[in-house]
């Protein structure tokens, strides 16, 4: 018999482990051969992203580019906004995403209120 000292948690265990005779050895499986590999399926072509803004009449619309939950409004109708500035956030699966003014523009209109839910493409904000 053999004796050893373990340590779980923190706390020191011994243990006494008896070897049993000597067995049969466990069988080896035979190698199998691999399965063919599947013939090559034709690349499709890339799915383009939503949008991030979309011309609208007299404006320039920024569209959501995820679904989520509107978190925050940055802007107010009448702003002046620099390329960059976050417009809106959007929650999505406990994520905030800022979206961005793609240009420097003026804000015409904002399409969207606190708490609206919006899905990808839906307007947000329209530039004049």
């Amino acid at each position: 018999m053999k004796t050893f000292r373990i340590v779980i948690d923190g706390v020191e265990h011994v243990v006494q482990v008896e070897e049993m005779g000597s067995a049969a050895p466990a069988p080896v499986a035979q190698p199998v051969a691999p399965a063919p590999a599947p013939a090559p399926v034709a690349a499709s072509a890339p799915v383009a992203p939503a949008p991030v803004s979309a011309p609208a009449g007299d404006g320039e619309v920024v569209v959501a580019p995820l679904q989520g939950k509107i978190f925050t409004i940055n802007v107010n109708v009448g702003d002046q906004v620099k390329a960059g500035d976050t417009l809106v956030v959007i929650e999505a699966m406990k994520m905030e995403n800022e979206i961005p003014a793609p240009h420097d523009g003026e804000i015409a209109s904002i399409s969207v209120g606190r708490g609206d839910n919006v899905a990808a493409g839906d307007p947000l904000v329209t530039y004049k």
